[in-house]
């Protein structure tokens, strides 16, 4: 702490100036090495707000880490929550079927349209990436292509946290822990549209990461090739990177042409919050043979993820060799019933609408502050699903030097000014640095001006901190 009471970035190594207490949470194990950021002890959220032990008031400007689509605190779901409860607590969806599971499935079916009549629930994304290369590879054995394994994806890309989805996910830090332990996947560079090579448009270089996944998948023989597995819209490994439509269009020939499968991981952009319940809707020419769900569906009121599969796919493989990966709590019947609860909410509310909404009044906001703050460098993202990259130099989209640490330190600023932010370095940094905007879906104009101007002088702040220390010009 500073003699304002301010939090104050350590630099010194490991005896950061943030210990957890004794025991602790789950915060006792994380680094704290470089920039070590206190955490506040949330006792109170309501709305896109969250109060700490001491009063202090904060926005939830990321939704934690894009999680709280509908906010904190609305009664129904507590209430939907504890009506489940006191029904049917639990119920192993191997040897018993309950209600809260067919009512949320005929939900999902409904809003995601045609092609993902059938859904298989668990307890989060990293499960339901698992999940859904799961089923394709049970698929393609159950028509005779045996040899289908290899998953294609992005690097950078994160499809989550266990060995399976950190090894399909594109983390270049993360050679020494995955080595001997999985089998690495197939990377194709990530179609970025900021930070392109000096040879290429943003349309160009769409192509040639698409020609990359057709060479890749002829180096490795089509018939070995499963899926090619991409976030339609970026999460915090690539700050809210929305690829060129033509991108997504040479994907979806480049796999029907070579029977690959195309799996959408809606984990972060899914469940409304870019303003379409999946953000495939934007592009439904291209529409993937598989859909991933998770975070915002449950809200973070219940774990809960979701795997959307063609009936076309489903019915034939349960005739066949059947689907029988499962885990404890998969279709938890209280999961399911916030999750019902939650899809409730965002469709009386018009969440999704308000997400378009707000999503295209907050960008304007933003890339107003763009002009008046230098150290952003791009806005993107879509609906509420954003991020701000942040540079040395706008004009020629120069990156800040690695031992800023700026990912770590707009955390910190952003406390002081009462903003919660989700931001991680992801590569080293070497792609640029970044920091997501995803506020709850129920933001009000009102909310996303007062977000912005908190966010100006957290901005500011770090920008005169890094001036000062010469990292800044």
């Amino acid at each position: 702490m500073s003699a304002d009471g301010t939090l104050e970035p350590n630099l010194s190594g490991p005896a950061g100036s943030y210990m957890p207490p004794s025991g602790g949470g789950p915060d006792v194990f994380f680094g704290r090495n470089g920039v070590s950021i206190p955490l506040p002890l949330i006792e109170r959220a309501e709305g896109i707000r969250m109060w700490d032990d001491s009063g202090v008031e904060y926005i939830d400007m990321s939704s934690g880490p894009i999680v709280s689509n509908i906010g904190h605190g609305v009664p129904e779901i507590g209430e939907a929550i504890a009506s489940q409860i006191s029904t049917v607590d639990f119920a192993c969806s191997r040897i018993v079927r309950h209600r809260a599971s067919l009512r949320l499935s005929d939900q999902i079916s409904r809003l995601a349209g045609p092609g993902y009549e059938r859904v298989c629930f668990v307890s989060g994304g990293s499960e339901a990436n698992e999940i859904a290369i799961k089923f394709l590879r049970q698929y393609a054995i159950s028509i005779g292509q045996t040899r289908r394994r290899h998953v294609i994806t992005c690097m950078p890309s994160y499809h989550g946290g266990t060995f399976s989805t950190l090894a399909w996910s594109g983390d270049n830090t993360l050679g020494d822990f995955l080595d001997g332990m999985v089998v690495d996947s197939p990377k194709i560079p990530a179609p970025f549209t900021y930070r392109v090579p000096e040879n290429h448009t943003v349309e160009s270089y769409a192509q040639h990461c698409a020609d990359a996944l057709r060479n890749t998948i002829n180096e490795l023989g089509a018939e070995n090739v499963l899926a090619f597995m991409i976030e339609p819209v970026g999460g915090v490994a690539t700050g809210a990177l929305v690829p060129h439509q033509n991108f997504f269009q040479a994907v979806r020939q480049i796999c029907d042409e070579n029977g690959v499968y195309l799996l959408f991981d809606e984990v972060m952009s899914g469940s409304g919050r870019t303003g379409k319940f999946l953000s495939a809707h934007y592009w439904p020419q291209i529409q993937p043979d598989v859909a991933v769900l998770a975070k915002g569906l449950g809200a973070g009121y219940v774990p809960l993820g979701a795997v959307l599969v063609p009936a076309a796919m489903a019915d034939p493989l349960a005739e066949h060799l059947g689907f029988d990966f499962s885990h404890t709590y998969t279709a938890n019947p209280v999961a399911c019933a916030a999750g019902s609860a939650v899809l409730d909410y965002t469709e009386q509310h018009n969440l999704m609408d308000n997400a378009m909404e707000m999503g295209a009044y907050l960008r304007n906001a933003l890339e107003l502050l763009k002009e008046s703050c230098p150290l952003i460098g791009d806005v993107r993202g879509l609906g509420l699903l954003m991020s701000l990259e942040m540079v040395a130099d706008q004009a020629t989209k120069k990156m800040l030097p690695a031992e800023a640490v700026a990912a770590d330190r707009i955390r910190m600023h952003g406390l002081n000014n009462g903003l919660l932010i989700y931001s991680r370095r992801t590569c080293r940094g070497e792609n640029g640095e970044w920091f997501m905007v995803a506020p709850p879906l129920t933001i009000s104009r009102d909310e996303c001006d007062e977000l912005v101007e908190r966010l100006a002088r957290a901005l500011n702040d770090l920008a005169e901190e890094l001036t000062r220390e010469g990292l800044l010009s």
